[in-house]
């Protein structure tokens, strides 16, 4: 039986009386405690099963691990978050000599887009609306674009809208709806009087997601909302809400129940009190019964503004009674609104039927008896099932799905047209020339100028979304990352508009050898590993040895030995290494999760090696286990106790002492706050709380400043924050960061440049000199001693190091040791009490490879660092 702790405060700790038999105990006990080897073999078809499910249903992941392990989370738990992260921002307004981010590109890759708009007043005013990107516009018709939505806290878009009677006035309604696994909660609707340069917030936070969003054409006052509602739970906030005072206040006009929201809805521009809504029953509980489908789903007709709603079935021609009815889609013709038509899909989450009507929604006849339209479907229409018109034309019909389709007669004969990017989600008509289109996808816009036969990729959208990322440790221009639906990207020089993907899928973890900078690692979704030899150019098979039953996390981690480049782990229930370049894998540890038969949990998600102890190894787990080995794998102690019963997203490991190291949580809060990041000094005997004056919120990675290793970075669910003091304190990291989940930092520790992967807005970059020389009196370094610059320096083959320890009586622990630019240590040139006093030591680097290293000076708890350049 697993624990299940309701934390407030400081994590239980370990009587101090019996620390030190505690201390004697704990490695003796191992080969008691390694989990058994093969525990593993009596899931392989639950595990089986699941992996073929995952091929139809949307990915719980991201969802899986904020609400584990009860499958719930409060619903205000993200939008309070967000209010904390705003209040710290507020409290801690950074000065003029502030660290501040700049963009890191990619601009010409993108992302996935929700919505299309072009001013009605304007065609070359267009707003573009990003999954968890916020609100952009462009004023050259879409061929360059800029953010107007960041002072804004939710980024997650779902729908916009923009007034047809009032020049500059838009609504953006938050929350994606598509379903994916990687969609965010949004906060209601938003509303700019000014073409998107402020924003005024108009309530609905609780709806979770929005579908759609109409503006009356004859009356501006009156607005509409086509909320989805919760994703995962039964929720009371779904249907169609309306306004009557241009957003002012609410009415729910619309709901079928608690488990059908309403996706889509059209309005007839020449007769506004006729609408119609497409309610689609949806219920994705992160642990099981998934069903994207039911009775709920179908269309219902508004002949008086939305006060009535009559629900149409057979007798209009419309599929009826039916309990694998999906999601549904509707468009009309602008200039011809009584033609309207219906794409639905079914419980095989893929393409079911077409339907259209000639006499405003009467009647309804199915028009894809040919069933063509099949072929160019993906089997995850809960992903996209968006149907458009042209405005003159109501035989010309466009469906989105994995390809574009172009039907021009009416929807019985389709062709697939090749955009940039699969998965499409947008599409919508230049008013001033109808034969240009722009299209948004997962890979950003396109744009046609003939009637969408032939597209072109629009660049100059930063709104990737990254998971995992790193920096060439030969090269602080050369930048990777994994990404969602763009695979992983890479640029070699720096530059913001010359990345390329080199290697396919959803992209994760990527490795760049420190030795051999030529040796790149790559895995997309569920860990499929890659290892190119020529610099990314080509990627071979690399994981031979890793039993392919086991089950993996969806985003499998896979880490480089800090001090031997050969050497690398990987995850699935176990730990698998290799000495040999991944050329072979072998499993050192047992199953170290509680999983159980047909369950979705049970995968590591995070292994860390401690830089000054290769044989020290740290894991975690997707269901709250965190493991170290200190004997190279031989043997695995579980240090869970005194840790919240949550997802680990990540372990780091202090760069000077392979007993300190950190470990953070996802989870949103169920009934109290929780905490989310932890330290041990003990590997794990004890832990300590240290997540006082975060956002309540996941964390999803720490890193560790390897020059000043009190500093600690960590990237949450709302933005990014540093502690100057070990996680005494937190404050928000650097200025310019929009309000975005930041899911991986990496540091490149020779140029002293840390960058963040942002969930939808790429990568920033931060200089830790700015913030670690500028930003540090805080009271975090004491003036009771000093650390002099070497001198010489340059040197070559010796230099002198001079410090100081004042103002103590006593004798103090004092250490001076010596690193190379990776982190590893190479030279102790102090390890011993000493009074107060003025001290000089010689370093000598003969033997050494030319290059930056660091010298840290350590006395008592506080600890201080300099770089120095040893030229052969």
């Amino acid at each position: 039986m697993r624990r299940f702790f309701a934390f407030s405060g400081k994590s239980r700790v370990v009587p101090l009386l019996v620390l030190s038999c505690l201390l004697s105990l704990f490695f003796g006990l191992s080969a008691e405690r390694k989990p058994l080897a093969g525990r593993e073999t009596s899931h392989q078809r639950a595990d089986a099963e699941h992996k073929a499910q995952a091929k139809r249903y949307p990915s719980d992941w991201a969802w899986r691990q904020r609400t584990f392990p009860y499958g719930t989370a409060d619903k205000t738990a993200p939008l309070e978050a967000l209010a904390q992260a705003q209040r710290l921002r507020q409290l801690h307004k950074p000065s003029q000599s502030a660290a501040r981010w700049r963009f890191a590109g990619p601009l010409n890759i993108g992302g996935r887009i929700t919505d299309i708009e072009f001013d009605p007043f304007d065609a070359t005013t267009v707003y573009a609306g990003a999954a968890t990107g916020g609100v952009f516009k462009s004023v050259d018709g879409g061929e360059t674009w800029q953010s107007v939505f960041d002072e804004q806290a939710v980024l997650p878009i779902g729908d916009l809208a923009v007034d047809p009677n009032q020049p500059g006035v838009l609504y953006a309604g938050t929350g994606e709806a598509n379903g994916g696994h990687n969609n965010f909660p949004g906060g209601g609707v938003f509303k700019s009087s000014d073409g998107g340069m402020t924003w005024q917030f108009l309530g609905l936070a609780a709806t979770t997601s929005i579908g759609r969003l109409l503006v009356d054409p004859s009356n501006s006052q009156r607005v509409f909302v086509a909320a989805i509602g919760d994703y995962f739970a039964k929720d009371a906030d779904r249907g169609v809400y309306r306004s009557d005072d241009a957003g002012a206040s609410w009415q729910k006009v619309l709901f079928i129940n608690d488990s059908t929201g309403v996706i889509d809805l059209v309005i007839n521009p020449e007769d506004p009190a006729n609408l119609f809504a497409a309610a689609w029953e949806r219920i994705r509980p992160p642990k099981f019964n998934t069903h994207l489908y039911g009775r709920g789903s179908g269309i219902y007709r508004s002949s008086d503004g939305g006060d009535t709603w009559q629900r149409l079935g057979a007798a209009h021609g419309l599929p009826a009674g039916r309990s694998d009815l999906g999601r549904i889609g509707l468009a009309l013709c602008a200039t011809q609104p009584n033609q309207l038509y219906a794409l639905f899909t079914n419980s095989s989450y893929t393409y079911d039927s077409i339907y259209r009507s000639q006499d405003g929604g009467d009647t309804w006849q199915r028009t894809d008896l040919n069933r063509v339209l099949g072929n160019g479907f993906a089997n995850f229409s809960w992903y996209f099932g968006n149907i458009r018109v042209d405005p003159n034309d109501p035989a010309r019909v466009f469906v989105l799905d994995l390809t574009l389709q172009i039907s021009e007669d009416g929807g019985s004969q389709w062709q697939w047209v090749g955009t940039s990017h699969v998965d499409h989600h947008a599409l919508t008509f230049d008013p001033s020339n109808p034969q240009r289109l722009l299209v948004g996808h997962d890979g950003g816009i396109d744009i046609s100028e003939d009637g969408g036969w032939s597209w072109r990729k629009v660049a100059l959208l930063p709104v990737t979304q990254f998971y995992q990322i790193t920096v060439d440790a030969s090269n602080p221009g050369h930048l990777l990352g994994g990404t969602q639906d763009n695979g992983t990207l890479r640029t070699r020089t720096g530059n913001v508009d010359d990345w390329e993907e080199i290697y396919g899928g959803d992209g994760f973890y990527v490795i760049v050898d420190h030795t051999h900078p030529n040796i790149i690692y790559a895995e997309s979704q569920f860990g499929a590993l890659g290892k190119s030899v020529d610099g990314g150019q080509t990627f071979s098979y690399a994981l031979n040895g890793i039993d392919p039953a086991e089950p993996t996390n969806w985003a499998t981690p896979v880490v480089m030995d800090p001090n031997n480049s050969a050497v690398l782990y990987y995850g699935t229930n176990r730990i698998y290494r290799t000495t040999n370049s991944a050329v072979s894998w072998q499993a050192i540890s047992g199953d170290l999760t509680d999983r159980e038969p047909g369950s979705r949990l049970g995968t590591i998600t995070t292994i860390a090696v401690a830089p000054t102890n290769s044989a020290v190894i740290y894991a975690g787990t997707d269901d709250g286990n965190v493991w170290v080995s200190n004997d190279d794998g031989e043997t695995w102690q579980d240090i869970s106790a005194g840790l919240p019963y949550r997802w680990v997203t990540r372990v780091a490991v202090d760069p000077t002492d392979e007993n300190i190291a950190y470990v953070t949580f996802s989870g949103l809060k169920w009934s109290s706050p929780q905490p989310h990041v932890f330290r041990t000094q003990h590997m794990g005997l004890i832990w300590e709380d240290i997540s006082a004056g975060l956002p309540d919120a996941p964390v999803n990675t720490i890193a560790i400043d390897p020059a000043y290793p009190n500093y600690l970075y960590v990237g949450t669910d709302v933005s990014a924050y540093y502690s100057p003091n070990a996680g005494g304190d937190w404050y928000p990291l650097g200025e310019g960061l929009p309000m975005v989940s930041v899911y991986d930092v990496a540091i490149h520790p020779e140029s002293r440049l840390l960058v963040a992967g942002t969930h939808g807005r790429s990568m920033y970059a931060l200089d830790l000199d700015q913030l670690t020389q500028v930003e540090t009196p805080r009271g975090t370094l004491p003036a009771t001693f000093t650390l002099e610059q070497n001198y010489p320096n340059p040197f070559n083959p010796a230099t002198r190091i001079v410090y100081s320890v004042a103002g103590s009586e006593a004798l103090v622990p004092v250490s001076l040791t010596v690193y190379d630019a990776q982190g590893r240590q190479v030279a102790t040139l102090v390890d011993e009490r000493q009074p107060a006093g003025r001290y000089e030591r010689q370093f000598d680097g003969a033997g050494l490879a030319s290059g930056l290293y660091l010298y840290r000076l350590r006395v008592g708890e506080r600890s201080l660092q300099r770089k120095m350049l040893f030229l052969q």
